[in-house]
């Protein structure tokens, strides 16, 4: 069970990375559910001392979607950032926004 698991953790990773080097004219409109991994990855807010990390696979198989794993963590936010907004009016206003983190897939 754990090297199927790897396996799909490395197509996913591995699929990941190249849908996220691709120009917006190849990048994916539909997925094919044939025989596929689809994954999704998100870190959310959840307070001011923590975020949650969301990883989302949902194995697709002859158009069927056989398993749907998902991963959630905590993990410590980035504090606050501080930008200038402007509103609807045009006056601008310094606000203060929580820092997002950067996702970057590394395939071995």
């Amino acid at each position: 069970m754990k090297r199927i698991a790897l396996k799909i953790i490395v197509t996913v990773t591995f699929s990941m990375l190249v849908f996220m080097s691709c120009e917006d004219d190849d990048k994916v409109q539909e997925i094919s559910k044939n025989g596929s991994v689809e994954t999704i990855m998100s870190v959310d807010h959840l307070n001011d001392s923590l975020d949650i990390v969301k990883t989302s696979h949902k194995i697709w198989i002859k158009n069927v979607l056989v398993k749907n794993i998902i991963h959630t963590d905590t993990i410590p936010t980035l504090g606050v950032t501080t930008e200038e907004g402007e509103n609807s009016d045009g006056d601008t206003k310094k606000v203060s926004l929580k820092k997002d983190y950067e996702i970057f897939i590394t395939v071995k």
